[in-house]
């Protein structure tokens, strides 16, 4: 039998994680196609309905019952507008060790949701599902990510050389405007959480856990 994380809702002072609803496909491709949110992850671009149907109705669930990870919505507990997103993927259930991904929504960022809901995942993952390694990885230019690993306790263990694309958008010289995507290769630096590691880590929400506007745009993680 496929060991598989429970089809689960979590909740903090400001935040709800849940499964996706198809209520949310309209949020989730204006999250998706978000510029930021091109650069960093692997999502389609540009990110449709019809992407977005199948995510929430097909791909999202699949990883949990298939026993790779779990995806999360991330809501405001108040107005239950989507914030982001939360993924556990390439789970290794020898080991209990996990990765872990996430992304926020231009309007949400600088809020502090991003390390918000990671952590509430990680608490969740250490106390209540025994696991003992939560690991994040972070294209080498995405600081505001890095940010996000350091703000949660994660300790860095290292770079993974060329192993990780990203997009960029070169400038149009016959218009002066942004031309279209592509594709280069990055370092990851590599982050890991243990439940030792969260001793000292902010509650969710609290004043420490706030960052400027330019925090919160993902950690890389397949999307795809």
């Amino acid at each position: 039998m496929t060991a598989t994380f429970p089809d689960t809702t979590l909740s903090t002072d400001r935040l709800v994680l849940r499964p996706y609803e198809e209520a949310d496909i309209p949020a989730l491709v204006e999250m998706m196609n978000d510029e930021l949110v091109t650069a960093w992850t692997g999502v389609p671009h540009p990110y449709t309905a019809e992407d977005a149907r199948d995510f929430v109705t097909r791909a999202a669930e699949a990883e949990r019952t298939q026993g790779r990870g779990l995806v999360l919505a991330v809501t405001e507990f108040l107005t239950q507008r989507l914030v982001g997103t939360v993924t556990l993927q390439r789970t290794d259930w020898r080991i209990l060790g996990t990765e872990i991904g996430y992304l926020t929504a231009p309007w949400a960022r600088g809020e502090g949701y991003a390390s918000e809901s990671v952590l509430a995942v990680c608490r969740w993952l250490f106390d209540e599902q025994g696991f003992q390694r939560v690991e994040l990885r972070t294209a080498a230019d995405n600081t505001a990510s890095q940010q996000v690993a350091q703000k949660i306790g994660c300790v860095s263990e290292g770079v993974l050389r060329g192993a990780g694309l990203v997009r960029t958008r070169a400038e149009d010289r016959s218009s002066g405007e942004a031309g279209g995507w592509t594709e280069t290769r990055t370092d990851l630096l590599v982050w890991s959480l243990l439940p030792e590691d969260l001793d000292d880590a902010p509650e969710p929400g609290s004043d420490a856990d706030l960052y400027d506007a330019r925090s919160d745009y993902g950690a890389y993680a397949d999307w795809r």
